[in-house]
């Protein structure tokens, strides 16, 4: 593998900023690693290599100029987004037999974003129909596969953005999370994804744009990376009426930052609200009780009262899908997934009661998840309650005796968490005995996206997982001890 596929984003983008490396060297080194890797994964099935070589030579004829200050500045980083976001000119289809054949005229908000902050957009990594579930396949491009155990899923809904960091296949990628989607796919293949707070990150145009379940943002391979590209996506934007201005410290200057932990709390099942792999609990406890290294207390068994999750987000869930998708059911019903027909359905026979006290119950709950945010720097959970899964499996619908109601409910772990608004980071934390990622949701304060990527990267040195990555497509099981 090329050097600098196993370099950082920041140390490329270094190197971009000084011109010891032009944008469209980098395009053409990483769509050779796409041609070497995509056949064993299928995690960016569509490219656009022209488009991208006309992307970096703009940039580097200074077509496209840094901002003032250089926050978020990318100076022709290539980089993957996923097929949920429309870029003008290239195929998006969602994931959906609906839209196989769609070609959007113009990009998505968080596209021209990332665009004017000097990313070159390379292709359109893999997605459930979408976006809806926690494992990456559809109907248009097949099935996305775990690079650790390509017999396994990688998690989704940003499945292949996940895939595409840990093969080297790109340096920094955009995700989406409404129930998990950046942070499961992230515990599966060893990268680290941050469902920032609702308006952090711009979003639409959206059919529901008051909504706070669906958030955009970042995934990398480290949490310094992370910080870059959270810079770069971060901000206002007055199309989209929840966003707000970016904090005056850069994230990638606060990542830096001693933490200050003081006391933090460990839950392996956020108070009983779901069942979780003894294995997968055991290691994120031990990865938790690393944080005491840094003088602080580590609480276990505790967390805010969120035992009403699974009903408001099932509610939630449904009243969202028919916000954005119903129209679809009517004209498109044989092309959908039952799992998105279900979804519809279940919100078209909500009532308004059930909505109403859907709400109370989550305002409850985020009341809870603020006042306990008081008390604690951090609360630290799996961010997936079981390690990756054979590829054939489409859910987890059953865990120690416990069936679940649903084909989400297995990543209740993660929407419980979505529920409260708070920001949450999905960061390596461990392998199994037969060496498979598993990942320690770490969720900080409100609106406090710096602080906890500031806790985050101080773990992520002390667990050493980082520099693992990139590697190439595995079709079987790593021991923990050739991992490490």
């Amino acid at each position: 593998m090329h050097e600098l596929l196993r370099s950082s984003a920041r140390e490329v983008v270094g190197l971009l900023r000084a011109e010891e490396v032009s944008p469209l060297e980098l395009v053409e080194l990483a769509l050779a690693r796409m041609e070497a890797v995509e056949p064993s994964v299928n995690a960016v099935p569509t490219r656009c290599a022209e488009r991208a070589r006309e992307q970096a030579r703009r940039i580097m004829a200074g077509a496209i100029a840094p901002p003032e200050d250089g926050r978020g500045w990318l100076a022709g980083l290539p980089v993957v987004v996923k097929d949920l976001n429309d870029v003008a000119g290239v195929r998006t289809t969602y994931g959906s037999p609906v839209f196989a054949e769609h070609v959007p005229e113009r990009s998505s908000y968080e596209v021209e974003r990332l665009e004017a902050m000097g990313a070159v957009i390379l292709g359109k990594s893999n997605t459930p129909e979408f976006g809806a579930g926690a494992q990456t396949f559809n109907e248009v491009f097949g099935v996305t596969r775990n690079p650790w155990n390509t017999d396994l899923t990688c998690g989704g809904s940003s499945g292949g953005a996940a895939v595409a960091l840990a093969t080297g296949e790109c340096w920094l990628a955009n995700g989406s999370d409404l129930g998990g989607s950046l942070r499961t796919p992230a515990a599966f293949c060893a990268v680290v994804g941050l469902r920032p707070s609702p308006g952090r990150v711009p979003h639409g145009p959206s059919p529901a744009p008051f909504q706070t379940l669906a958030v955009e943002g970042p995934m990398a391979r480290d949490v310094r990376d992370l910080a870059l590209l959270l810079d770069a996506q971060a901000g206002f934007d007055p199309r989209d009426p929840l966003t707000f201005d970016p904090p005056a410290e850069p994230f990638v200057v606060a990542v830096e930052r001693d933490p200050g932990l003081r006391r933090v709390a460990f839950s392996a099942d956020l108070g009983g609200i779901t069942p979780v792999d003894p294995e997968v609990a055991r290691i994120c406890r031990q990865a938790a009780e690393r944080l005491a290294a840094l003088g602080c207390e580590v609480v276990l068994d505790a967390c805010p009262d969120l035992g009403a999750a699974v009903e408001v987000f099932r509610v939630l869930r449904a009243e969202h899908f028919v916000t954005t998708r119903a129209p679809l059911l009517e004209q498109h019903r044989a092309k959908l997934k039952p799992e998105v027909i279900w979804n519809i359905e279940t919100g078209m026979k909500l009532t308004a009661e059930e909505i109403g006290r859907a709400e109370r119950l989550r305002a409850e709950m985020q009341r809870s998840a603020a006042t306990f945010m008081d008390r604690f720097d951090l609360l630290l959970c799996p961010a997936a309650i079981v390690p990756p899964f054979p590829v054939e499996r489409r859910w987890i619908d059953e865990l120690q005796g416990h069936r679940f109601p649903s084909y989400i409910d297995w990543v209740a772990i993660t929407y419980a968490i979505t529920l409260t608004g708070l920001p949450a980071l999905s960061l390596p934390c461990g392998f199994t005995e037969t060496g498979l990622p598993v990942g320690l949701q770490m969720v900080g304060k409100p609106r406090g996206e710096a602080a906890l990527l500031a806790a985050a990267a101080r773990l992520e040195e002390l667990l050493g997982i980082a520099r693992l990555l990139p590697i190439d497509p595995r079709p079987l099981p790593i021991s923990a001890a050739a991992a490490g």
